[in-house]
């Protein structure tokens, strides 16, 4: 199962399982802020009232489902002009849907039922919580529209909120503003989807990637996984690795090993992108510098220390990062693009990872949760990841042709 945590106890109306170090950092200012100033703060009360009417399992699945669905509705709502804004926090922001996801998770994780609810059955409960709220289960394209190309985009939650609560993610507001929407290339319309993935290790080691995307790669035009990378730059990265170097998740859990995959004694330790690059580097697509980033870190065939290598991995070496580091970024490119090639896609799916500029707020904000300057940096960023799968699209159609 993808999306619950620590296991949880059998109970009928006995005690319930505590909530995650995720979900504790809700009760902050600023989240408390975030969904007060965005319309969100209904959000988790809405489930706490549907799982109170539910007498059975049937019926709470039912509710979790509904709930999970509209929050992810709502918030690419908000995101897109439709409906109220709820408040006076700017449409493009992500972190409404985060927090109050974990409003809605640990509301659920927390639930005592007046039936029996087995560990197992409240780990699926969470799990159709997860997928729902983060658009994983509304992957549609249409089945008519001759000539309408399908991409795929995928963002993440934010991260490193003990060192900065207010955070928010860059990737994850593009997956809100462009989900459902259709681009003109130079070839035609594409529609994207999206979707939102956490930032948790173990989410990862029992396969949320694989599962969320195997249904959709062999019918898709091209796909990229975003994610927020460094200081005023875009990076399409080159190489992935089969690395997780440690750093703290967002339950503050590291691992350090091999990437865990499926069939392992045939994992690679490299994948590679076949996203256009050169195409995507050489357009015009925003105020941010664009750079095709081929550094590794590799232990050499034959070696035992890690070694930077500008030009990307050397013959039989052992990955210690990709392109895009050794964290959950690097991960979910290298879990996608593995797909691709397990799938027999690489020679015709153009998917890989970009990274965005690290989101900034004002110099002089260290405590408001919002400001112009932070609000005018997503919205690029947001523009200018539309331009760069607009240039994507329309130069793999030109290399096709």
């Amino acid at each position: 199962m993808a999306g619950f945590a620590a296991p949880t106890t059998a109970t009928a109306a006995g005690t319930a399982p505590s909530p995650t170090v995720e979900e504790r950092r809700l009760d902050g200012a600023a989240p408390q802020e975030i969904l007060r100033r965005s319309g969100f703060a209904d959000v988790a009360p809405e489930l706490a009232r549907a799982l109170d009417r539910a007498h059975s399992y049937a019926q709470a699945r039912r509710a979790v489902e509904r709930e999970g669905t509209r929050l992810w509705r709502r918030a690419v709502d908000r995101a897109q002009g439709r409906g109220p804004a709820g408040g006076d926090l700017s449409r493009d922001d992500d972190r409404p849907l985060y927090w109050a996801r974990l409003g809605m998770t640990r509301e659920l994780r927390t639930w005592e039922p007046g039936f029996r609810l087995s560990e197992e059955r409240r780990a699926r409960l969470l799990d159709e919580l997860e997928r729902t709220s983060r658009g994983q289960t509304a992957i549609h394209y249409p089945r008519h529209g001759k000539g309408m190309k399908r991409v795929l985009v995928t963002g993440f939650d934010p991260f490193t909120l003990d060192r900065d609560i207010r955070i928010s993610n860059p990737s994850g507001a593009v997956a809100l503003a462009l989900d459902g929407t259709v681009i003109e290339t130079a070839d035609g319309p594409a529609r994207i989807e999206t979707a939102v993935f956490p930032v948790r290790w173990r989410d990862f080691a029992q396969g949320t990637v694989e599962r969320a995307l195997r249904p959709y790669l062999p019918e898709v035009d091209l796909f990229t996984t975003v994610s927020q990378g460094r200081v005023g730059r875009f990076d399409v990265e080159r190489t992935n690795g089969a690395w997780r170097g440690g750093f703290g998740d967002n339950e503050n859990i590291g691992r350090t090993e091999t990437i865990p995959v499926a069939d392992p004694a045939s994992q690679p330790q490299w994948t590679s992108t076949t996203l256009p690059y050169a195409e995507i580097v050489a357009a015009d697509t925003g105020r941010f510098p664009v750079y095709d980033n081929t550094s590794v870190t590799e232990i050499p065939a034959g070696g035992t220390e890690p070694v930077v290598r500008p030009q990307g991995p050397t013959p039989g070496s052992t990955a210690r990062a990709g392109g895009g580091g050794d964290y959950l970024s690097n991960e979910i490119a290298y879990r996608a693009t593995l797909l691709r090639d397990r799938l027999g896609l690489h020679d015709r799916l153009p998917g890989g990872h970009v990274h965005t500029p690290v989101l900034q707020f004002d110099a002089g904000n260290t405590t408001e949760v919002t400001d112009p300057e932070f609000v005018r940096n997503r919205l690029d960023i947001i523009d200018q990841v539309r331009s760069i799968v607009t240039v994507a699209v329309s130069a793999t159609e030109r290399t096709r042709g």
